[in-house]
């Protein structure tokens, strides 16, 4: 699990945080019909509730249990998903790091194995790599659909959060579509990642690349970011989580299963190398354009090398993360208005956005 330093990926996914006082519900029913349930029925109704909430974890947890797996490199640990029965496992690619083989344990328990690297995508935080050999027991997961995830869905969290393995947390599914931004430090990939789930179930070191689970027994993202509080020193933010959605992992794992790399990636890009420069006070004030391929979607729009892009559509572009986050939400062929300025000229240009 990489931390995310909030205030990074503040224009895409800073939240306000409101209390909400009073009760709220569809209508009220009359005050006779109200006073017809005495205290006794009440007071039974509730652990009726509580013990099929029980029963419906317990038959989760059994169920998709035997699709998670810790993944111990030298440099890290972290957790994976089951995601054949050829032995392919999807985790993160900042589990992985720059090693290509690792030693696997089932969450349920038994000896380790041996695995391999196939490949990483760093530029999504994912990565597949194989088992030399399937131990018994372990079986495919079943992966849910992203566009059905909804706020307040509860979710489960499985891995192996420092090192324990087959933990479970629980919470729920906090919001959809959040865009943020990883760091480098300790190994990160610096991904800045669109669509995310977050979640309020704990995601602690370990976690990263294992299982965000609904109550239906399917996978629906792929835990990867635990946010940071600045006022707390950089300490853990609780109930702050990310995962990847289970349709980018689709997507991401088919490929690198059939090819052993990413061709079609889904994510935009101006198809340029661009580095933050800064102004007078030293703050940033845009991106400089190094270098503009003829063939990409900055270039055949007019941008070149020398030009600083200071805005795309009405997201305002300071820095290299910024123009990341505004281009994560967007989707190759779409079209933008980028502004840019040329020495002490300002311009505008539609650009037809690319890919990575």
């Amino acid at each position: 699990m990489r931390r995310l330093l909030l205030p990074l990926a503040a224009g895409a996914c800073a939240v306000t945080l409101t209390g909400l006082v009073g009760g709220c519900s569809a209508g009220s029913a009359p005050r006779a019909e109200r006073s017809t349930a005495g205290p006794s029925t009440q007071a039974a109704a509730a652990p009726l509730v509580s013990n099929q909430l029980q029963d419906d974890y317990r038959a989760v947890i059994k169920d998709v249990l035997p699709s998670v797996v810790q993944i111990d490199a030298s440099q890290s640990l972290g957790s994976g998903v089951v995601y054949d029965g050829k032995g392919h496992i999807v985790t993160n690619a900042h589990v992985v790091g720059q090693e290509r083989a690792f030693r696997v344990s089932a969450a349920t328990g038994g000896q380790p194995v041996t695995a391999k690297l196939v490949a990483a995508y760093p530029e999504q935080d994912l990565a597949v790599i194989k088992l030399d050999t399937v131990p018994q027991g372990l079986k495919p997961a079943k992966l849910g659909d992203s566009s059905k995830v909804d706020m307040g869905q509860i979710v489960l969290a499985m891995g192996s959060p420092l090192g324990l393995s087959g933990s479970v947390t629980q919470g729920i599914v906090s919001a959809t579509g959040r865009t943020v931004s990883e760091g480098r430090e300790g190994g990160g990939t610096g991904a800045t990642i669109g669509n995310l789930v977050q979640t309020s179930a704990a995601i602690n070191p370990g976690n990263s690349g294992g299982a965000l689970v609904n109550l239906d027994s399917e996978v629906i993202g792929i835990p990867t970011l635990a946010a940071t509080n600045p006022e707390l020193g950089g300490g853990s933010a609780p109930g702050i989580g990310f995962a990847i959605p289970a349709s980018m992992v689709k997507t991401v794992a088919d490929q690198i299963i059939a090819t052993g790399k990413v061709t079609d990636s889904g994510r935009a890009a101006l198809n340029i190398t661009g580095r933050t420069i800064v102004d007078e006070n030293n703050e940033p004030a845009g991106v400089a354009v190094v270098e503009a391929p003829p063939n990409g979607a900055a270039a055949k729009a007019g941008i070149r090398a020398g030009d600083v892009i200071t805005r795309v559509a009405d997201d305002p572009i300071t820095t290299i993360t910024s123009l990341a986050e505004s281009l994560a939400d967007r989707k190759p062929g779409d079209k933008v208005t980028v502004a840019f300025t040329r020495g002490t000229q300002e311009g505008e240009v539609q650009v037809t956005l690319g890919e990575i």
